[in-house]
This record gives C-alpha cells, structure tokens and sequence, in this order.
C-alpha cells in the first residue's frame, strides 16, 4: 500500500470536513448533501466517459485506482545490480550459462530480453523487439492516466450542467422568495462535488498512474541497454558506470556489486 496516496485522499477529505465543521458545526454536514446533485455529477461524467471510451476500457480503467494505492517496490538500484551479476556470468561462462538463471527470474521482460539473446538473435533485432514492448506498454499506461484525466476534466463540466439546472428551477419559482437561498444552495453543490471529483480524486491518481510509469518506463530502459551491454560483451565495470547514469548521484551509491570500482 502507498502510503503518500492513501494519505492524501484521507487528509484531503479531513480539510473538506474540518472547513465544513468549524464554520457551521456537525449540523452543517447535511446542507452538503444532496442526492440529486450526486447522481448529476457522478453518474453524469461517466456517461460521458462511457461515450468515449470502448467498454472494455472503460471498466478496465477503474482499476487504475488500484494500481495508484499500491507501492510496487521498482528498484533501479537492485535491478543494475543484478544485471552486473549476469554480465560477470556471462563474462565468465559464456552467455549460454544465462539461460538457467533467465528461467527464475521475476522480470519477465528482463527473462525475455535473456532469452533472445542466449538464443544467438542480433542485438538489433533484441532492441527493438524490447522497444516495440515498452513502447505499448507505455502506451497502455498513458492511456490508463488519460482516462482520469478526462474524468477530472469532465466532473466539474457536469458540476456545472447541475448549477445551471439548478439555477433554471430557481428563476421559474422567484416569486417565492423564500425557495431561492435553498435552491442556489442546491444548485451550487453540483459545482463542488465536481471540483472534489477532479482536485480530490481524478487527478491525484492520474498523477500518480503517470509518475509510476516513468519509473517503470526508466527501468525496462536500463534492462535493454544492460542486456545489450552483455551481450555485446562489455565489462562488467564499464556497464555498470553506462548503467549508473539513468540515476540521481545519490541513488548511485545504493548500488554494491562484485564488478563495481
């Protein structure tokens, strides 16, 4: 589990409650409730959604929430370490010697670089093959944070689809002075429940969904060139300063290998 995310939401959620409270009291809770101006909202925005997206998109980009909650423990520094053990067996036994620990490995996009290679392919035809599955990959993730940003996009239009009806119903009923501070109270809550929608949920895990990609973008970049490195027969030392370079100076010094200086 994120904690920054997780945290985030819940925070954003207590300053929204805490404004409300201390300015009008517990009591004040129920004047921000307003079923008709949830289901405008909400169930408005994603029938736009719907409309742009294939079905199968758009439930499968809801699991982008999840995927935002979640920590995937993406370590550059454990990932060049290993890659430095591969290049010291290879250098050693030769890339053949590869094929049985490509087998147990986790990455299996560093698993699939292994065995194209062990497979004698050119080095090439094993990058862009590589490239070819990061760049979807990156596609698939790019499309799955676009989906969050139309939704925060289109949360506080139909936010303000609901004050416009809302407005229209109070101007029909003005002769009844009384019914107007209700009525624009009503009318106003479908603005605010799309700007919580956009500022407190849609873009926050758009955001995220975004920063984990690059990450895992940057990760599969150093797979390639280190699996390249070794196959080209590279020094172990040489590739690992090559490799080193994709990191901040201080993520640098997290990294010990046997072909380190």
């Amino acid at each position: 589990m994120d904690i920054a995310t997780l945290g985030g939401i819940v925070l954003g959620l207590v300053m929204v409650l805490f404004g409300i409270i201390s300015s009008g009291g517990v009591a004040a809770l129920g004047n921000f409730i307003d079923i008709p101006s949830l289901i405008i909202t909400i169930f408005g925005s994603l029938t736009s959604l719907m409309a742009s997206y294939t079905m199968s998109d758009f439930t499968g980009s809801f699991s982008g929430i999840g995927v935002a909650m979640k920590d995937p423990k993406l370590d550059h520094a454990a990932t060049i370490t290993k890659i430095i053990e591969l290049s010291n067996v290879a250098r050693k036994e030769g890339l053949l010697a590869l094929e049985e620990i490509a087998r147990s490995l986790e990455d299996l996009f560093m698993q699939k670089g292994i065995l194209l290679i062990v497979d004698g392919t050119e080095p090439e035809l094993v990058r862009g093959i590589l490239e070819t599955e990061l760049m979807n990959m990156d596609s698939r993730h790019k499309n799955k944070a676009g989906f969050y940003d139309t939704w925060a996009a289109l949360g506080p239009a139909w936010g303000m689809i609901g004050t416009l009806v809302g407005l229209v119903n109070m101007l029909k009923n003005l002769s009844d002075a009384s019914t107007i501070g209700p009525n624009m109270a009503v009318a106003l809550l479908t603005t605010l429940y799309g700007s919580l929608l956009a500022n407190w949920i849609c873009t926050p895990v758009s955001n995220k969904l975004k920063q984990r990609a690059a990450i895992e973008f940057q990760l599969k970049e150093i797979v390639i060139e280190g699996l390249l490195s070794i196959q080209a027969g590279e020094n172990p030392r040489v590739i690992e300063e090559k490799l080193k370079s994709f990191l901040a100076p201080k993520a640098r010094e997290a990294i010990s290998t046997e072909g380190g200086a």
